[in-house]
């Protein structure tokens, strides 16, 4: 038996890419799996949330997480449809000693707190509109068998010995810490106390024989799957701190626990005695979704992205694609990393009272608006702050007053009284700026328009592709202003039907109006679903005519017949978004009339 210290065990650490084929142990990654793993990205894709810790009920940052991969999820159906390409998967991380603890407390069997939570993360994700394919639980039988299966291959290959770990152990954080990661602080009566450098928790000393993991093997395959793959870990500052972790010892992890101190988790195979961490048994889960161990898994893991938060980058840039590079497959195709929430610029805490119930943020800003502001106001290289000043100024300003008030501008009677989509005058809005004449009307600032909304849906999909939902959404918001300034611009309301001149210039205007707001609702719909689906109802555009391959700007202009033009518009859908403010509501009406 070996005896070894966890300061020598535990260390900071990185991630990995190798080859989908099973082997007899860790394979070197090199560009030879690339092709076939290019084809199954281009046909499938596989989204994953964290699964979440079921010790407290779900607050913002958790959403956070889910809705990000939500969008991109949903960003994908509308470039490859047909809902058996893409699969989305969330759910509840049930075992580990803080489990077990929160229910001895809480006077309940481990199980019944887990039901109880997990039953609220579920509702949470409904009401938000996530729109996922699977939620596992990891107290689910198909669970215990997949992380059992994935226990033995890498028994099998020689990667899990036993040894005599001893070092300071979190139980909050669910892992072992280095001497240099541990503080001492006053408790409350005055005693010091020994706590986690990172995350303030308290720690203890643990010594007991452990099942370890050979991850010091892993540490140059790591990292040439990260040179190799720049794109892995996405935002980029946090790609460099893993590799920055890789250019120090990788030491070997223990990976289960004296069953005698943890019963709540699943047995390691053929020795009772022991409990599987409850690490490694939480990120299994992503095998479990897809299937592992049959071989219908192996279609879709290469395409597996998942989307954490900062605080777990570790477990998942580095143990777990060493773990699975000794498993004999591939590493994630992508890690897409977000920070954390704050309120008031405090970070969230139920000490200090402010944890924010974000389905109460669902009722009071509507889904839509709650998912809007989320993910433009969510930067994930830096920690964002929630106030509720802050929500109702946002969605206030884009979505009531600028898209609300450009579609009640463009659908109003007194403007458009045939309810339809105007036809678009060529001779008033030539495709070459420049030309003059009697029935030209446009001006410079509307070529800038057409140009800026042309290459729109391909600046947003850049966006998503770099994980910048925020972007995109920013993006789409610069063009509604300019749209919003074309119609200013143009007076439409001091335009008269009965005037051929006019009539045409004003059909025009709010054609390339309408047309605007066509683009913007297509490209609204993987952050706010119903609002889209409301709007594009009002344009009369069609289920079948949504997608992203079918978003053609402004076709009229360029020589193209539009589907859109003589048509009616769709039933009247009342205010698009409402005012969260009213005192400022005079100015939806203004726009209306």
């Amino acid at each position: 038996m070996l005896r070894i210290s966890v300061l020598r065990l535990l260390g900071r650490t990185g991630a990995g890419r190798v080859s989908l084929l099973e082997s007899s142990g860790p394979r070197h990654y090199g560009s030879g799996s690339q092709c076939a793993y290019d084809d199954a990205r281009d046909t499938r894709a596989y989204f994953t949330t964290p699964i979440f810790y079921v010790n407290a009920a779900p607050h913002i940052g958790h959403l956070y997480s889910a809705l990000l991969a939500d969008a991109l999820c949903r960003h994908r159906r509308l470039r490859v449809p047909g809902t058996a390409a893409t699969r989305f998967s969330t759910g509840t991380d049930e075992h580990g000693l803080k489990i077990q603890q929160a229910a001895a407390t809480a006077g309940v069997a481990p199980i019944e707190l887990c039901d109880r939570v997990s039953a609220q993360f579920q509702q949470l994700f409904q009401e938000a509109g996530i729109s996922s394919t699977d939620f596992i639980r990891t107290t689910e039988t198909r669970h215990r068998v997949a992380v059992q299966h994935f226990w033995r291959v890498l028994k099998s290959r020689g990667l899990l010995y036993k040894g005599l770990y001893e070092g300071w152990y979190c139980a909050s954080d669910e892992c072992f810490l280095p001497e240099a990661k541990v503080t001492r602080q006053p408790d409350p009566s005055g005693d010091s106390c020994p706590i986690s450098l990172e995350s303030g928790h308290p720690v203890s000393w643990t010594k007991e024989e452990n099942y370890i993991f050979r991850l010091s093997q892993f540490r140059e395959p790591l990292q040439r799957w990260l040179r190799s793959n720049p794109q892995a870990i996405t935002p980029e500052p946090f790609y460099h701190t893993v590799l920055q972790w890789l250019e120090e010892e990788l030491p070997d992890l223990s990976v289960s626990r004296r069953s005698s101190h943890l019963h709540w988790g699943i047995p390691v195979p053929g020795d009772d005695s022991q409990t599987i961490y409850v690490w490694l048994d939480a990120l299994v889960n992503y095998l479990t979704i897809i299937g592992y161990p049959s071989v219908e898994f192996k279609s879709w893991w290469p395409t597996a992205s998942h989307i954490i938060g900062k605080d777990i980058l570790k477990f998942h840039a580095i143990y777990w694609p060493a773990l699975l590079l000794g498993a004999g497959l591939s590493p994630p195709h992508r890690i897409y990393v977000h920070s954390h929430w704050t309120v008031c610029g405090q970070k969230m805490s139920k000490s200090l009272g402010n944890v924010v119930d974000p389905r109460t943020c669902l009722d009071r800003y509507t889904v839509d608006g709650f998912r809007y502001f989320l993910l433009r106001q969510g930067v994930p290289s830096w920690d964002c702050d929630y106030y509720d000043e802050k929500v109702v100024k946002l969605l206030d300003s884009e979505l009531a007053d600028a898209l609300g008030g450009l579609l009640n501008r463009c659908t109003a009677k007194r403007i458009n009284p045939s309810g339809t989509y105007p036809a678009f005058c060529t001779t008033c809005f030539p495709s070459e700026p420049g030309l003059v004449g009697p029935s030209v009307r446009a001006q410079a600032e509307d070529y800038a328009l057409v140009s800026a909304m042309a290459t729109l849906p391909k600046q947003v999909a850049d966006y998503y592709d770099n994980f910048q939902i925020y972007k995109a959404l920013e993006a789409v918001s610069s063009c509604v202003r300019q749209t919003n300034g074309f119609v200013q611009r143009h007076a439409p309301w001091k335009l008269n039907w009965e005037n051929p001149a006019d009539a045409r210039w004003l059909g025009t205007v709010l054609h390339v109006a309408l047309e605007c707001l066509r683009v913007f609702a297509t490209l609204l719909q993987p952050v706010t679903p119903n609002l889209a689906d409301k709007l594009l109802s009002r344009l009369g555009v069609s289920a079948t005519e949504r997608g992203l391959g079918e978003l053609y700007f402004l076709p009229r202009f360029y020589g193209h017949p539009c589907p859109f033009e003589g048509r009616r518009l769709g039933p009247e859908t009342g205010l698009l978004f409402p005012r969260l403010d009213q005192s400022r509501a005079w100015l939806v009406k203004a726009h209306r009339t």
